[in-house]
């Protein structure tokens, strides 16, 4: 049946007030973000679903497979494309690689190199236990055997789905998230996702864009339920990708009662909590809340591939306090098992403490050094992107900014959003695009800037040429079609969205700096009847 819906599907996927209008029963697979219809021939060496995995790709394969074939390379390929792509840290090569090639970190013993139990070394299991503890704020020591260790993140989205629901089931999950959880949930337990779409628009309980809230969970999972669709679990992105945002203590504690009240699982993916770096932000980890609404329910993952930019080395790790959810997604662990040298190196890694309780070089070397670095790249880019007029959400977690190229597209369609990718990469810098996400609202993009200086200059550079260049010809087109209203197809669509803005919990009214007011300023008076609603009577 996907296969047949595959097949017959036209190119645009439609548009969202469409798709959204659907039932959700009725809604073909828009594999439209995940492979080009056009090129799909069914392979009689596969089975349905083999074909599926076969076509089942990113919606920026194209994107990579241009990269992997023509990098930037300052020395051998100049004029190669630069990845701002791929959430990864490349800051901290000469930290790490320093810390896992000391003589600590080469132990090979028996124990290693024989079958392990599937969980994970009990001893891996111990540090893995105090490490979260003592990061995460946990209220008590957690437990060893309540930890499993897989080979990746990507690998336990992938079991969970696979233990916690059915076939055809699915899970419910905000807009925009990172769309590999798709793929992840999907092609070994045919689970779908039941979105629930946030947009930069501030009404109503939304304080700030792209807010989730209760009642749009509701919303989504009800009408999910309408249609006949089984939801089994929520799916919570802490912090968050690719919005940057950090969720409050309150916001975790509303959205785990939400979840009570359902009887849904939630799986609390954490993989950035070390990847704060700015001091006025503050990350609650669900594990260190005083009281689980449904700890039975609840079930927290984490890995070094971001905050350890080592994404080359395949560890993630669950804590789950349900002993039924850990011995079923361990059965599945002999699939995605790590290797015993590679446990060993990580639990070293984990238990660096020196003489202090605390982990020694993990906070007086890596941490400091790493947050000090994400903090001047993030600056850098951000103050390109303020230079240019482009309006972003300014966060201070993960490696990337959410920025809004929306003025950038004549008419607001996902095709013109494709095109001003293709358009990036023609210029030979890789972005991702809103579409990839499942945005609701054409032209978003997410840049990682987690990169080297050179890197992000010569990036932001060949940004900046496309961008010129496409303001330039929507002048002429606007030119030869005078009579087009001024607000159509206009980024600001409500003069209340403020998109350059730092979400905080509320401290005191004087905490706002320059940069951002000045952005805030930018924002309104692009709308066309801003100085006619806002005069100086009324500022007086």
């Amino acid at each position: 049946q996907a296969l047949s819906e595959i097949a017959g599907m036209g190119g645009g996927g439609g548009d969202l007030q469409e798709i959204r209008a659907r039932p959700l029963t009725e809604r073909k697979v828009d594999m439209h973000g995940f492979c080009n219809p056009s090129d799909f021939q069914r392979s009689p060496y596969l089975s349905a679903r083999g074909n599926i995995a076969n076509i089942f790709r990113g919606s920026t394969e194209e994107g990579y497979k241009a990269y992997h074939a023509d990098k930037y390379d300052e020395d051998k390929n100049p004029n190669g494309i630069i990845n701002f792509g791929t959430s990864e840290n490349k800051l901290c090569f000469d930290l790490m690689s320093k810390r896992l090639t000391q003589t600590d970190m080469n132990l090979m013993e028996p124990p290693l190199l024989q079958y392990p139990d599937w969980k994970g070394h009990m001893f891996l299991r111990e540090e893995v236990a105090r490490f979260l503890t003592y990061y995460c704020k946990a209220p008590a020591p957690l437990k060893a055997e309540n930890v499993i260790v897989l080979n990746g993140c990507g690998s336990l989205f992938s079991a969970l789905a696979t233990v916690l629901c059915d076939p055809g089931e699915a899970v419910l999950i905000a807009t925009p998230f990172y769309g590999g959880i798709t793929q992840s949930v999907f092609l070994y337990g045919n689970v779908k996702l039941v979105y629930a779409y946030l947009d930069s628009k501030i009404t109503g309980t939304s304080t700030r864009p792209f807010q989730l809230t209760v009642e749009k969970l509701e919303k989504a999972l009800q009408d999910a339920r309408a249609e006949g669709v089984i939801v089994r679990a929520l799916i919570l992105l802490n912090p968050q990708n690719p919005l940057g945002d950090i969720y409050s203590l309150s916001e975790l504690r509303d959205y785990l009662e939400f979840a009570k009240r359902h009887e849904l699982h939630v799986i609390v993916d954490e993989i950035y909590m070390l990847s704060v770096f700015d001091e006025s932000a503050t990350f609650h980890s669900v594990l260190g809340m005083d009281r689980l609404p449904d700890p039975q329910r609840t079930h927290v993952m984490w890995g070094i591939s971001k905050d350890f930019a080592v994404s080359g080395i395949r560890f993630g790790t669950l804590y789950t306090e349900n002993q039924d959810v850990a011995n079923a997604v361990a059965s599945l662990c002999y699939f995605h098992g790590v290797c015993g040298p590679v446990q060993h190196k990580v639990a070293q890694l984990l238990r660096d403490r020196g003489e202090s309780v605390a982990p020694y070089w993990i906070n007086q070397v890596y941490l400091r050094a790493n947050h000090a670095r994400l903090k001047a790249a993030h600056t850098y880019v951000t103050d390109e992107l303020k230079t240019l007029g482009v309006p972003f959400l300014n966060r201070n977690a993960g490696f990337f900014v959410w920025i809004d190229f929306r003025k950038y597209l004549r008419t607001g369609t996902f095709e013109e959003e494709m095109l001003l990718w293709r358009r990036f990469l023609d210029n030979k810098v890789l972005l991702s695009c809103g579409k990839a996400f499942e945005c609701s609202e054409p032209g978003w993009f997410r840049i990682i800037f987690a990169d080297k200086t050179h890197r992000l200059q010569l990036g932001m550079q060949r940004i900046r040429k496309v961008l010129e260049e496409r303001e330039q010809e929507i002048l002429a087109e606007e030119k030869e079609q005078p009579c087009q209203s001024e607000q159509d197809g206009k980024a600001d669509s409500t003069d209340e969205v403020i998109f350059v803005s730092r979400h905080q919990e509320p401290t005191c009214a004087g905490s706002s700096n320059l940069g951002d007011l000045i952005g805030l300023l930018q924002q309104q008076m692009r709308s066309s009847d801003w100085l006619q609603k806002n005069t100086a009577e009324q500022f007086a």
